[in-house]
């Protein structure tokens, strides 16, 4: 498989202000959350100081960043993909002591963040980021970038609820609409439909279904924008290509950016 060539982040302009804990989920380092428990603790020292407050400004570039003594680089820009299997949450910690996602990652790679969640039954394609302005692009519902699922129900789905997937269904307040849905197969007690999402609200599709009185019995996300995941086994992670890359950057282009960062790796949509 063809390998992307390395990125080292360069394109942060220097001197750049901003938090403590973002500069270290910028750098690569570790996610925001973990970030800001390092330094509540104690163990961050900025210019040789040790700020308690993960929001002390950071001059990107310039200032010398510290965790448990070692100096803070920035990491290489890595973008990985897993097939996520059923029965791991979306989280670098769980407080509850289930297996994660991170589970599945090989040793050895940069802290990333996943883009987006899947929930626990959830199933399919899951990106990982250490470039957190690319993920944020990424999971932007302004990026309208489609995210495709497919989905065993227990029922036999006919034209009416296909119709009603993309006519759309309120749930608790919100107004929730497929971009598109599609049978793929049926059979006697249940049906595999194709859901469309160009925007990710939380457990969008299990909630329309649910407004619908249909069971969802699996639910695995298959593509987003033009990244499919094609023969990827259940469990297996790897890196991104250069064309796969360069696939989903050029389809982030047709969009306005999002504006400024608002990634967070434990609050994104779950499906």
């Amino acid at each position: 498989m063809k390998r992307r060539s390395k990125r080292t982040g360069q394109g942060h302009k220097s001197g750049r202000r901003v938090g403590l804990a973002r500069a270290l989920s910028k750098l690569g380092f570790c996610s925001r959350s973990t970030a800001v428990d390092l330094i509540r603790t104690g163990r961050v020292r900025l210019n040789g100081s040790s700020p308690r407050n993960p929001e002390a400004p950071v001059r990107l570039g310039q200032d010398r960043i510290e965790v448990d003594g070692v100096r803070v680089a920035r990491s290489e820009k890595a973008y990985w993909m897993l097939n996520k299997p059923k029965g791991l949450v979306t989280t670098a910690n769980d407080e509850q002591g289930r297996e994660t996602v991170y589970s599945k990652l090989p040793a050895g790679l940069p802290w990333m963040g996943p883009v987006g969640r899947l929930d626990k039954a959830s199933e399919g394609l899951l990106l990982f980021t250490n470039d957190s302005e690319w993920a944020a692009r990424i999971t932007a519902p302004e990026s309208h970038l489609d995210k495709t699922y497919h989905v065993q129900i227990a029922a036999t789905a006919d034209e009416s609820l296909l119709q009603k997937l993309t006519n759309g269904v309120h749930s608790d307040g919100d107004f929730l609409a497929a971009k598109a849905a599609q049978l793929l197969r049926c059979g006697d007690k249940n049906s595999w439909v194709e859901v469309v999402l160009n925007e990710g609200k939380n457990r969008q599709i299990r909630r329309m279904l649910e407004a619908c009185s249909v069971e969802v019995l699996r639910l695995i996300r298959v593509a987003i924008g033009p990244l499919h995941l094609g023969s990827l086994g259940k469990g297996e992670a790897r890196e991104l290509t250069d064309s796969e890359k360069a696939a989903l950057d050029h389809a982030l282009k047709k969009v306005p950016g999002p504006g400024p960062p608002r990634y967070n790796v434990e609050s994104e949509s779950l499906q």
